[in-house]
């Protein structure tokens, strides 16, 4: 199956991404790659997602980004010294870049945005249009950054477990 990209999907700096394998990328994503990334198995990167930043990006195997979703691995922040956007020299600029990881299980949910600098446990669940501003623990259902219930890790690994015993009796 290996890697599936829509054709209207952009994908920059392929050469910095280590794909797993089965990957799907719907149209219209945007994935632009400076520093060295890692998408695992069973991965979906749903329409309109995007992971932009100019830092690391570490995706956990059977983990999905939703639609509208974004990965930050930069910003700007415009409440200190720093002024303009990307046309000026980053000197003049007050930017943030730090590295992104979701562990194995991981859902991004639909219009979320994940800061740089953020670990994603694994098993977490982001609910839509949340966004994430520091680093969540395993197992929780979040919105926002509060966690507002645990999610079924022994049902997920369970699951997984029938999964790998199916695939590998194909």
């Amino acid at each position: 199956m290996a890697l599936t990209q829509h054709e209207s999907a952009r994908v920059l700096g392929r050469e910095n991404i280590s794909f797993g394998d089965p990957v799907l990328i719907d149209d219209f994503v945007l994935v632009i790659a400076r520093e060295p990334m890692t998408i695992g198995n069973y991965v979906h990167l749903a329409c309109f997602s995007s992971i932009t930043g100019g830092a690391r990006v570490q995706i956990g195997d059977f983990s999905a980004v939703s639609q509208g979703a974004r990965l930050l691995t930069g910003t700007d922040d415009f409440t200190g010294w720093g002024f303009g956007n990307s046309t000026v020299d980053e000197k003049f600029r007050n930017t943030t870049r730090a590295p992104i990881t979701l562990g194995r299980f991981c859902v991004i949910g639909a219009n979320a945005v994940v800061l740089p600098g953020v670990q994603i446990g694994e098993g977490a669940t982001v609910g839509a249009g949340t966004v994430v501003t520091r680093d969540l623990e395993p197992w929780g259902v979040y919105l926002g950054n509060r966690r507002i219930r645990d999610r079924d890790r022994e049902g997920v690994l369970e699951n997984h477990r029938r999964f790998e015993q199916e695939r590998q009796n194909r």
